[in-house]
C-alpha cells in the first residue's frame, strides 16, 4: 500500500445509507461494485462482487490469517502483535476496495473485537491508519449473516436444519426450518469456544502430549456444556433433519474426507459427507501430534494447532443434531453481507 501524508488520514471505506423497504426502479438497473470485509477472531476475510441477473459474480477477493484473538483469554485485551498483523491484512483489503472501486461495502468485526477490552481503540486505529470502518456486530447478527451466505448449499427436504458457523473465538448454532425464499430462523445460540479460545484453554502442550486424547475430551465436554442450553431447544425424533456447517474447519475436514492434494474450493463447497466419516477423520486429527497434523496436505503447520479444537465442537455439534450428513460450505458471512447488500439495492440474488 503507498504512503501517506501522516497527517492527513485516509478517507472511511463505510457503507451506504439505509434504503427503503423498496428500492426505487432506476437502482435495480445499476450495477454497482460491492465489497465484503470479515474480520474474525482468527481470519481477516475479503469479498468484492457485481450482480447478476442470477446472484453475483466474485471479482476479487482475499483471506489471511492474522490470529487476532491470540492470548486474548488470558489478558482480556488484544495484543500488540495481533492487532499489527490484523491492521497490515486490513491495508490489503482496503487497497482492494479501492482499485476495484467499491462504491458499496460493509466491514465487520465480531468475537476478538467483542470481547476485548480494548476493541473500540483497535477498530479506531484501523480506520486512522486503513479507512476500513469495521462494525462489531452482536452475535446474532452474525448468526443472521452465516445463514443468508451458505443457506442454499442445505440438503433438500422439508425438515428442521442446524446451521453453524465454527469462528476463531465463538461458534454459532441457528436453528432454522423451510421459508418460502430462504429459511425460518427459530433459534440461536452463540457459544464462547471457537478454535483459537478452545485451543488456549487447553494449550498446545497438552493437546499434543502423550495424553492429547484426554485433552480432545476435555476440549469436546467443554463444547458440549456450552451448547447445553441450546441443545434443549432442540426438536427430537424429528425426521428429515439437516446439517450444514461453514468455516475453516469444515472445510479442512472435507479436504482430508476428498484426499486433496491442496485445497479446491470447487470440489468441497457444496459437498455433504457421511457423519459417520466426519466422526472418524475428527479422530484421528485428535490421535495425531502436530508434525502428523502438519503432514497432511489440506491442513500443513498453518492450521494444525488449531483444527483439534475444531473437531472437538464438530463432534460437540454432531452429539446434540445426529443428522446423517454434513454439508460443507466454504461460504458464509461474507456472502451473507453482499447478498444483503445487494438486495437492499433491489437486486434478486
Amino acid at each position: 500500500m503507498a504512503d501517506r501524508d501522516a497527517t492527513t488520514p485516509p478517507p472511511a471505506i463505510e457503507g451506504g445509507s439505509a434504503a427503503p423497504d423498496r428500492a426505487p426502479q432506476w437502482r435495480k438497473t445499476q450495477r454497482h461494485t460491492y465489497g465484503a470485509v470479515d474480520l474474525g477472531t482468527n481470519n481477516c476475510r475479503l469479498l468484492i462482487a457485481r450482480p447478476t441477473d442470477d446472484g453475483f459474480t466474485i471479482i476479487d477477493a482475499f483471506s489471511r490469517i492474522v490470529r487476532l484473538g491470540e492470548g486474548l483469554g488470558a489478558s482480556g485485551k488484544l495484543s500488540q502483535e495481533a492487532m499489527d498483523r490484523s491492521v497490515s491484512a486490513l491495508a490489503v483489503c482496503a487497497d482492494k476496495l479501492r482499485r476495484r472501486h467499491v462504491s458499496i461495502a460493509r466491514s465487520v468485526a465480531t468475537e476478538a473485537c467483542r470481547r476485548a477490552g480494548n476493541g473500540r481503540e483497535f477498530i479506531e486505529r484501523v480506520r486512522n491508519e486503513t479507512g476500513i470502518a469495521l462494525e462489531i456486530i452482536p452475535p446474532q447478527e452474525e448468526a443472521r449473516l452465516a445463514v443468508l451466505g451458505c443457506h442454499k448449499l442445505l440438503e433438500p427436504g422439508d425438515g428442521p436444519a442446524l446451521i453453524f458457523d465454527i469462528g476463531g473465538g465463538s461458534t454459532e448454532l441457528v436453528l432454522v426450518e423451510p421459508g418460502e425464499e430462504s429459511p425460518r430462523i427459530v433459534a440461536w445460540w452463540s457459544a464462547p469456544w471457537g478454535v483459537v479460545s478452545l485451543t488456549e484453554s487447553e494449550g498446545r502442550a497438552a493437546i499434543d502430549g502423550d495424553d492429547r486424547l484426554a485433552a480432545y475430551a476435555r476440549m469436546k465436554a467443554r463444547a458440549t456444556d456450552s451448547f447445553s442450553r441450546f441443545a434443549e431447544m432442540l426438536p427430537r425424533d424429528v425426521p428429515g433433519i439437516r446439517l450444514l456447517g461453514t468455516s475453516g474447519t469444515v472445510t479442512t475436514l472435507a479436504s482430508v474426507h476428498l484426499a486433496l492434494p491442496s485445497y479446491d474450493r470447487r470440489a468441497v463447497d457444496g459437498l455433504h459427507v457421511p457423519i459417520g466419516d466426519m466422526r472418524r477423520i475428527s479422530t484421528m486429527i485428535a490421535e495425531l501430534d502436530f508434525g502428523g497434523r502438519s503432514n497432511l496436505p489440506c491442513i500443513g503447520a498453518e492450521r494444525a494447532d488449531l483444527v483439534v479444537a475444531g473437531c472437538a465442537i464438530l463432534e460437540a455439534i454432531i452429539d446434540i443434531w445426529p443428522a446423517e450428513n454434513l454439508g460443507v460450505a466454504d461460504r458464509g458471512i461474507r456472502e451473507g453481507i453482499l447478498r444483503s447488500l445487494m438486495a437492499r439495492d433491489g437486486h434478486v440474488i
